[in-house]
C-alpha cells in the first residue's frame, strides 16, 4: 500500500483525462514520484442494452473531479495546484484536506467490481419489436420492466387484443 493519502481535485468537467495526463507528466518530469504515487479518475462500470446487445460502459463516477494520492507537502502541493487542467483541492479551508481513507478504499474498491446499473434504450410505454423467439418481428409496448429478473413484460397483440408477454430484455429493441 502506498504511504500518501488520497485527495480529491477540481477538473474542467470533461478534461479529466487531460488533467490527469498534465499531473502525470509533472510528477515525471519534476521526478516527484517519491511524493505523488498515484493519479485516478473515479468511474463505475455500466451495462447498457441496446439493440438487443449487452455492452459494459465505463461511466466517470464524479464528472469533474480526480484523486491524486500524495504526501502533502509545500512542493508537492504546489506542483498539483499549478498543473494545468486542476483548478484546486476540494477543502474547507486553505489548505486540503485529505479524503477519509474508507471513503477512498469504497470509491477504488467500487471501480474493480462488477458492472452493477443496467441502462436501458428503452423505458415503461415505449413501443418495442420483438427481435428473437417466437414472437420475432412482433410489435408491442413495454408495461413493466424487471431489471433484476432481465426481463420485460410487452403488451402484444395476439389473436385480436393486447396480451402481456413476459420477454427477456435482449430479445427486445426500441423502435
Amino acid at each position: 500500500m502506498l504511504d500518501g493519502e488520497w485527495y480529491l481535485l477540481y477538473v474542467s468537467s470533461g478534461h479529466e483525462e487531460q488533467a490527469r495526463r498534465n499531473l502525470e507528466q509533472r510528477i515525471k518530469y519534476m521526478d516527484v514520484g517519491d511524493r505523488i504515487f498515484d493519479v485516478v479518475i473515479p468511474t463505475t462500470k455500466e451495462i447498457e442494452i441496446k439493440a438487443g446487445k449487452r455492452h459494459t460502459m465505463t461511466k466517470k463516477a464524479f464528472p469533474g473531479y480526480i484523486m491524486v494520492n500524495m504526501k502533502l507537502d509545500e512542493r508537492s502541493w504546489d506542483i498539483v495546484r499549478n498543473t494545468p487542467g486542476v483548478a484546486g483541492f476540494v477543502s474547507a479551508g486553505t489548505k486540503p484536506v485529505p479524503l477519509p481513507q474508507q471513503e477512498a478504499d469504497a470509491i477504488l474498491q467500487r471501480m474493480d467490481e462488477a458492472p452493477t446499473e443496467v441502462k436501458m434504450t428503452f423505458k415503461e410505454g415505449d413501443s418495442v419489436r420483438v427481435t428473437s423467439g417466437p414472437f420475432i418481428d412482433f410489435i408491442g409496448k413495454v408495461e413493466q420492466v424487471n431489471v433484476n429478473k432481465g426481463k420485460a413484460i410487452v403488451l402484444l397483440s395476439l389473436f385480436g387484443r393486447e396480451t402481456p408477454v413476459e420477454l427477456d430484455l435482449l430479445g427486445i429493441e426500441r423502435i
